[in-house]
């Protein structure tokens, strides 16, 4: 049986208030995850605003790491290294 916190909402229309505020709504909100005071991150893509937590979007950019490393180490990994050879010959 269907309740209606079961129901996942995907298109609402608000509006854009007194300084640039827009509510989102309490549906959305536990969607995704997003607590009252919580920092969120914004993003524009194809003309579209994304709303993400900050967990989400590290999880997006550790994703998109990967794919460019295509499974090698990254590079930051390979300075880090590079960094403790050089104390380690001091």
């Amino acid at each position: 049986m269907w309740g209606v916190n079961d129901i996942m909402l995907t298109n609402v229309r608000t509006k854009v208030t007194q300084g640039g505020r827009i509510v989102i709504p309490v549906e959305f909100r536990k969607q995704l995850g997003i607590e009252i005071g919580e920092d969120v991150n914004l993003s524009v893509e194809d003309g579209s605003l994304n709303i993400s937590t900050s967990e989400k979007a590290l999880e997006r950019l550790q994703k998109m790491a990967r794919k460019v490393s295509n499974g090698q180490s990254a590079v930051v990994d390979e300075l880090i290294a590079d960094r403790r050879r050089e104390a380690e010959n001091e």
